[in-house]
């Protein structure tokens, strides 16, 4: 018994009792065994097969040592005595290592779980100096190791350490805030809002609310910012939508209405301005805007840019006349002669538009607006005759500025050959298709558009200047050459009499 008691121990100590140093080798080759495949302590601790299959192997060793023992003399009647209080005693050796092992494997399991908690930390340094688009993988990868840590070990030493990582996680995630940089901090806070949905609220406290504000102030600033801009990015903006949905009952829901006031006075102010063009575009910005916000207070704002709408789409056609753009002045004007039928610059807006459109073609009709209160006087009688298959259209600019249109000639034909303008409007007995301008004197600059239809040949449009002197009748022809040209004749300037 003593024996068996003494090779329990795993030193083999009742072989060495008894002398038998080749089985003391074998205990001590499977202890050795044992500790070389459980140490150092792992934290999912010793393979299962490795344990059974040294506590058989004790089992042996305590059964071969007694078996052996019977045909064996230990040495005197005291001895085995002894033997069996040491044995019993030495059986706190490898009870003593089992408790020293499972502390080492509690240690393991310890610092695997503050790596995984220095992995997390990670993560979130990974994210300083990205903009959250990018940092937006790292830190739910931090906060999936945080809420297992705090959630799942909670007792351990890196489970105790969440709530400041926590503290510090949420700082990081909300710095564009603390920079100022506020409509870069609207995504983030959104963000943070949502945190509590996914870890428990206690270990989060007071970081749990946090957001709500730092996100009310940023939305209302970013938004604010962004009223009557062009947006950078191609879309509109919905900063002030989302505050006013987010959090109606804020004070800075409460500033919406009287920001979005102050912008559409700076607008309506601006259209008298310098750019009225941009004046007029931002208050087209500021009506869709307030339209769109779900705050019936604020939407009920939109009318207010109605003015400044009409004022700036007059001004910004006349300012780009004067900076030469006479494509956009013509289209700006146009439009709002169209579109404000009953406003009395309606007439000088059509006048400056033809003005444009001839200008675009020949640049010395943009030298100056055209006048805007016709000359008084004798007035010159010009007779414009069409020798053309198709209509044609007549605009005209100088001391009065207008435009008519004569039908085309039927029985008329395309011209060609170099005499075509000498025999244009001279057919005997032809009664030709014609319109007759009464203009005062002075320079004009005449545009002469085909309207094409019957006629095969292309045909482009045609510009050129005369000047009516006082006494004179004039007369004027157009034709279409295959050339292809489009002219008035003859040779190309009108005649007087």
């Amino acid at each position: 018994m003593a024996v068996a008691l003494l090779n329990l121990s795993g030193c083999g100590l009742g072989y060495a009792l008894m002398r038998c140093w080749v089985r003391v080798a074998l205990c001590w080759a499977a202890t050795g065994a044992l500790l070389w495949a459980v140490l150092p302590a792992e934290p999912e601790g010793a393979a299962g097969g490795v344990v059974v299959g040294y506590l058989v192997a004790l089992a042996l060793a305590a059964v071969d040592g007694a078996r052996v023992a019977r045909r064996r003399a230990v040495g005197g009647s005291w001895r085995p005595v002894v033997a069996a209080g040491a044995g019993l005693v030495l059986l706190a050796v490898p009870a003593g290592g089992v408790v020293a092992y499972g502390s080492a494997q509690d240690e393991a399991v310890e610092q695997l779980l503050l790596d995984r908690l220095d992995r997390g930390d990670r993560s979130v340094e990974a994210a300083a100096g990205k903009s959250f688009a990018e940092a937006r993988g790292d830190y739910q990868a931090a906060l999936a190791v945080y809420r297992d840590l705090g959630e799942e070990h909670a007792g351990s030493r890196a489970g105790k350490l969440v709530p400041k990582r926590l503290g510090a996680y949420y700082e990081a995630v909300s710095a564009p805030y603390r920079r100022k940089e506020l409509c870069a901090a609207v995504e983030p806070l959104a963000y943070l809002r949502t945190v509590p949905r996914s870890i428990d609220r206690k270990l989060l406290g007071d970081l749990a609310g946090y957001p709500d504000g730092p996100l009310a102030a940023s939305l209302y600033a970013c938004g604010v910012s962004k009223l009557g801009a062009v947006p950078k990015d191609g879309g509109d903006s919905d900063e002030l939508g989302e505050l006013l949905r987010t959090f109606p009952g804020s004070a800075e829901a409460g500033k919406v209405g009287p920001a979005v006031s102050r912008k559409i006075s700076e607008q309506n102010r601006a259209v008298r301005g310098s750019d009225p063009c941009a004046a007029r575009d931002a208050l087209r910005r500021l009506r869709t805007a307030a339209l769109a916000l779900p705050d019936e207070s604020v939407s009920a704002l939109a009318p207010r840019t109605d003015g400044g709408i009409q004022d700036g789409g007059y001004a910004c056609g006349v300012a780009q006349f004067k900076a030469k753009r006479f494509d956009q002045a013509r289209l700006t004007l146009s439009e709002f002669a169209a579109s404000y039928k009953k406003d009395e610059r309606g007439a000088r807006a059509r006048d400056i538009a033809i003005a444009a459109e001839i200008a675009g073609i020949r640049a010395a009709a943009g030298k100056h607006l055209p006048p805007s209160v016709s000359p008084g006087g004798v007035r010159m009688e010009l007779v414009i005759s069409n020798d053309a298959p198709d209509g044609v259209e007549i605009l005209y600019t100088g001391p009065v500025t207008g435009k008519t249109a004569i039908k085309g000639c039927g029985s008329c034909s395309t011209r060609s050959g170099p005499s075509a303008s000498l025999s244009a409007c001279k057919a005997r007995g032809k009664s030709y298709p014609h319109v007759t301008l009464w203009l005062p004197a002075g320079e004009y600059h005449f545009l002469y558009k085909h309207r094409g239809g019957s006629s095969s040949t292309a045909v482009s449009s045609y510009a050129d200047g005369s000047r009516i002197q006082p006494g004179y009748r004039y007369t004027g022809c157009t034709y279409v050459t295959s050339s292809p040209s489009f002219g008035v004749g003859p040779s190309d300037a009108l005649t007087h009499t």
